[in-house]
């Protein structure tokens, strides 16, 4: 993201630190005089890194635990489990660290070009590694059909808030001073009226949207199309056959560009083993075998609501130099967002990520919150960097280790290396059963 200006946090038990968005520094006592040439390197703010990196370990945990601890697993419709917390982590701390980047814009045509540019090879790489342009870890083939590539994906969805939100950091900033939670309410006003808009389009297209009945098609034995019809006719339905959510991306992607491994096929209604995967039960509806994007359009939609909410805890960070005062501001509007995702989902709008709703947005966003919170205590403030050190690293390559593991990339990579056989290859070598 760039470096970032410095934040002077004024409380911190012996010398006084300089905070900023990626970076920080020990400055001298007021009596030491030192020349420029002696100051000392700047080091990185280490609470954006560890919650990254926790982040990141978290993904590569729920992603293998997940086929048999069912706590582990994304919830297959309804309701809230670890690994749903994943994608709204990563969208809330790159908001934070976009409020840093952009704390001052000079240019802000320049600022949005280097900002759409990130944002377009984000996208790109998300379409490649996403997109089904690799068949898989024991697959050593590779190529993808055009008219059968997934569009949407998790970077693509990173993609698509990073570049909305830099947009909102960049050109919807007041110049009103800021010494306190109004004014800062009053400085960055106009971004909250776009996650306020944001949220009213999402809730009346989702709850408004006419949802005709539809029909898709899927390979059947001996590579014969089999056609399944999904009767809905109705509005506001937030089930998983016929939510606005699904139809617009088949109207808008096509189905064919969707993703073919529906989280609702662990659901009751689509399977015998549920929550895990199974063969159908015998009245299971038609919809149980459809393509459903967990990063499509509109759902993404809330996403960039998400990272204008890690956006304003940032400007935390630039315009309050206590640490209790930050972390005071911070930890208000979390409960504050859980309450009422607890009061939503009480009183009917469940909490859903699939459908990223806006009882799911509050709840994660809260979350985050209380996490970033309790991170930036134990390292910025007590400067617990040790026990840290290792998700530090993870946070400082989360791309890399996102491409290389998640993606499985490196898998792919070592099953690449065989002798004569596929099946002869480096995993086996060492005594791991590929």
């Amino acid at each position: 993201m760039g470096v970032y200006e410095l934040v002077r946090s004024e409380d911190a038990a012996g010398p006084a630190v300089d905070l900023e968005a990626g970076r920080c520094r020990l400055s001298p006592p007021a009596a030491t005089t030192a020349s420029p040439a002696a100051a000392p390197p700047r080091q990185r703010l280490v609470s954006l890194d560890v919650f990254r990196g926790i982040t990141v370990l978290l993904m590569i945990i729920v992603d293998d635990a997940g086929s048999f601890i069912p706590a582990m697993n994304h919830s297959p419709w309804d309701g809230v489990t670890i690994a749903d917390f994943v994608m709204p982590f990563f969208l809330f701390i790159v908001g934070v660290a976009l409020a840093l980047a952009y704390k001052r814009v000079p240019d802000k045509l320049e600022a949005t070009g280097k900002a759409t540019l990130r944002a377009l090879k984000l996208f790109c790489v998300g379409l490649v590694l996403q997109g089904g342009f690799f068949h898989g870890v024991r697959s050593l083939t590779f190529g993808v059909d055009v008219t059968q590539i997934r569009l949407m994906g998790i970077l693509q969805r990173i993609a698509i808030a990073y570049l909305v939100t830099a947009l909102c950091q960049i050109w919807l900033k007041g110049d009103d001073e800021v010494e306190s939670g109004l004014d800062l309410i009053k400085r960055y006003r106009y971004q909250l009226l776009v996650g306020l808009l944001i949220t009213i389009t999402y809730m009346a297209l989702l709850y408004g949207t006419y949802v005709p009945d539809w029909e898709y098609q899927i390979s059947g034995p001996g590579s014969m199309e089999k056609t399944f019809s999904v009767t809905c006719g109705v509005r506001g339905d937030s089930g998983p056959g016929c939510n606005a959510v699904g139809m617009i991306d088949r109207k808008i992607l096509g189905v064919q560009h969707l993703y073919g491994r529906p989280v609702y096929a662990r659901s009751q209604q689509c399977s015998i083993n549920s929550p895990q995967n199974g063969p159908l039960p015998p009245d299971a509806p038609s919809w149980c075998q459809a393509p459903f994007d967990p990063e499509g359009l509109l759902s993404s939609v809330m996403a960039i609501v998400t990272c204008l909410i890690g956006l304003q805890f940032g400007h935390i960070i630039v315009h309050f130099q206590k640490h209790k005062e930050r972390i005071m501001r911070w930890l208000v509007p979390s409960f504050g967002m859980l309450v009422m995702a607890f009061a939503l989902d009480l009183f009917g709008m469940r909490m859903n990520k699939p459908l990223y709703t806006v009882s799911y947005t509050l709840a994660t966003a809260g979350v985050a919150g209380l996490l970033f919170s309790g991170i930036y205590t134990l390292v910025d403030l007590y400067g617990y960097r040790r026990p840290t050190i290792a998700m530090e690293w993870m946070g400082m390559h989360a791309l890399m280790i996102f491409v290389l593991i998640a993606c499985n990339v490196l898998p792919m990579f070592i099953h690449g290396f065989y002798w004569g056989d596929p099946s002869n290859n480096l995993l086996k070598f060492i005594g791991i059963k590929a």
